[in-house]
């Protein structure tokens, strides 16, 4: 058996060498096809004028590539910007046209004449865009100049997102570009490399740990569990963590980098949506992987008990199957893509303009996607958590409980128990949930009114804010990356806005309880160790009282470690669901029988 479990690590570590490797083994190779392929036409000209250096010459790797790349785009924007400035020329032309003490739109026909000439258009269309809102207002020459030039600062600061390469615009074709731009021996032998680096991992996981089925008896064993240089925030969880961090930050900033990676699996995306894969098909992809090696392990694991193998066997199936195939196969039938398990406000772009807009532009299928979206928001967490507490979403369903639960055993016991750290996660995940409304509620606010402002706020900018400190920053990188550091569940724990709903639910209106057995409690502090959301369960149990916490995601791990069957998840009636104090200590630490 340990024989068989060294040759799974070294077919895992020879892939993982593999996968980080092919980042290097291609070459790129910008070409005028490439261009008018990626480029949009009305900016290919002024493109390749920035590019002729790139034409035709090859890059041994991504990284001079991108480089050379963006500086190309940049300047691009430049020369961009240098041709469509509005100039003081323009205002004066404006200003000596309107002397009668009014500013009207008329006099932007005569300025700047629409015809042929992209550049006088381009003026004259920004001009009634922007100074619009003046028509027929009184102005002297002075004021009037003022305002026009305030206004042409904003006209010169749009000119990058209305004829170059905004920020938005930027990135994605750095991204697809890159991996357009993809020669040689990579592209040309991706299939091979695919089952050098990711099958192979998967075969030495499996390896490593069917074995442990045949291992023993069934049953936790504690044996060194903060002596494991994985387990301990050694140098292996250490160096696990780094990878995690700088994986994310690449993916959500930097994915031109990831572009190798990428072309491996545009074969399973070809399969599944017809597309070519992008970042987030990567990684949806590796999310799934991940979920479903680690869940046999979970399996072998935790065999001794059922419900241990029931939410394993829960969360691999909502991945799979809702998080990954389902929504691939909406786009190739040309429906929006959705997951169908994604409840506001985890899913918080579930509002967004852009979404509800194809929602409504897909007709039936667009509006029960809608319909059960707002229905899972409304009617399915109150009832589910009522009946099941948050266990039914954060350990049965959610892609993110599942990759904690899954991935992130190894490191569920590096949770801080301390009293400091509950009173952060209180705020902090409150305060995310109050910024997730805020956020909604202004978006829709301008979804239906068309004004993006609202008591000094603006809503772009918050949607922007959200997006990179919380989906991004927070959920992502922190959330993840942090396994080896804090625990498995800092994002559900600290950040997730939809956790903090639901405890909300089963910390006042469930039915849900861990029941304890003081009598049988031996103070072994094994469900505490275990306890991934920080709850010091040894405390509850000691003195018999039932566990009813907001954050309490019910995993049910506490009870499975426990040598003495002291913990029970149980459903019943909410009355007495919370019992204060059924034993007293005393003041030299011994348990007194409650007198009641």
């Amino acid at each position: 058996m340990k024989l068989i479990q060294k040759l799974g690590v070294g077919m895992f570590v020879l892939g993982m060498l593999v996968f980080l490797a092919s980042l290097t083994l291609s070459n790129f190779q910008l070409s005028d096809t490439l261009i008018q392929e990626q480029i949009a036409a009305e900016k290919q000209e002024a493109f390749r004028e920035e590019a002729q250096g790139l034409l035709g010459k090859a890059y041994p790797n991504q990284f001079a590539f991108v480089g050379a790349l963006s500086l190309a785009l940049t300047e691009t924007n430049t020369s961009i910007k240098e041709r469509f400035s509005i100039t003081e020329e323009d205002v004066k032309k404006l200003v000596g046209l309107n002397t009668d003490g009014k500013y009207t739109i008329e006099t932007i026909d005569t300025a700047f004449p629409e015809g042929e000439d992209d550049l006088i258009n381009f003026k004259n269309k920004s001009f009634k865009d922007y100074t619009g809102w003046m028509h027929e207002r009184d102005y002297d020459a002075r004021a009037l100049e003022k305002q026009l030039s305030e206004s042409t600062q904003s006209i010169n600061n749009s000119i990058e997102y209305a004829k170059g390469f905004g920020n938005a615009e930027k990135k994605a074709l750095l991204f697809s570009m890159t991996k357009a731009a993809s020669t040689g021996f990579f592209p040309a032998n991706v299939t091979w490399l695919f089952y050098l680096t990711l099958v192979l991992c998967i075969l030495g996981a499996f390896f490593y740990i069917v074995p442990l089925f045949l291992e023993g008896t069934p049953g936790i064993k504690n044996n060194h569990i903060f002596q494991s240089g994985v387990n301990n925030r050694g140098y292996v969880g250490i160096g696990v963590g780094i990878f995690l961090v700088l994986f994310y930050i690449a993916l959500y900033f930097y994915p031109e980098y990831l572009t190798n990676w990428v072309l491996m699996v545009d074969p399973v995306s070809m399969a599944l949506s017809g597309n070519p894969a992008s970042q987030w098909f990567l990684y949806g992809f590796l999310y799934t992987t991940c979920i479903f090696v680690m869940g046999i392990r979970m399996f072998s694991k935790y065999r001794h008990s059922s419900y241990q193998i029931f939410r394993t066997a829960s969360v691999m199936f909502f991945q799979t199957a809702f998080a990954f195939i389902i929504p691939e196969i909406l786009v190739r039938l040309n429906q929006p893509y959705m997951d169908l398990k994604n409840i506001w406000p985890l899913d918080y772009d579930f509002f967004f303009g852009y979404q509800l807009d194809q929602f409504q532009q897909a007709g039936a299928v667009g509006t029960f996607m809608l319909v059960w979206g707002v229905a899972l928001i409304i009617l399915g967490v109150p009832i589910f958590t009522y009946f099941f507490g948050k266990r039914w979403y954060c350990s049965w369903v959610c892609g993110c409980g599942g990759l904690a639960e899954t991935l992130g055993d190894p490191y569920r016991q590096l949770s801080d128990k301390s009293l400091k750290a509950w009173k952060v996660e209180r705020w902090t995940i409150h305060a995310v949930l109050v910024f997730a409304v805020v956020m909604t509620g202004m978006t829709l606010y301008t979804y239906f009114s068309g004004h993006s402002r609202l008591l000094g706020l603006d809503t772009y900018y918050l949607q922007k804010a959200y997006g990179f400190w919380i989906g991004a920053g927070f959920a992502g990188v922190v959330g993840t990356g942090f396994y080896p550091f804090m625990g498995n569940r800092v994002w559900c724990r600290f950040g997730c806005p939809l956790a903090a709903y639901l405890g909300m639910v089963q910390r006042f209106k469930s039915r849900f309880r861990i029941t304890t057995n003081g009598g049988q409690c031996i103070s072994c502090g094994n469900c505490s160790t275990y306890c991934e959301m920080g709850i010091d369960v040894r405390w509850y149990a000691q003195r018999g009282q039932n566990i009813v916490r907001s954050s309490c995601v019910g995993c049910g791990i506490c009870s499975a470690v426990c040598p003495r069957g002291v913990l029970q998840l149980e459903v019943g009636p909410e009355e007495g669901r919370i019992n204060d104090q059924p034993i007293l200590i005393g003041n030299d630490g011994a348990r007194i029988a409650n007198p009641a």
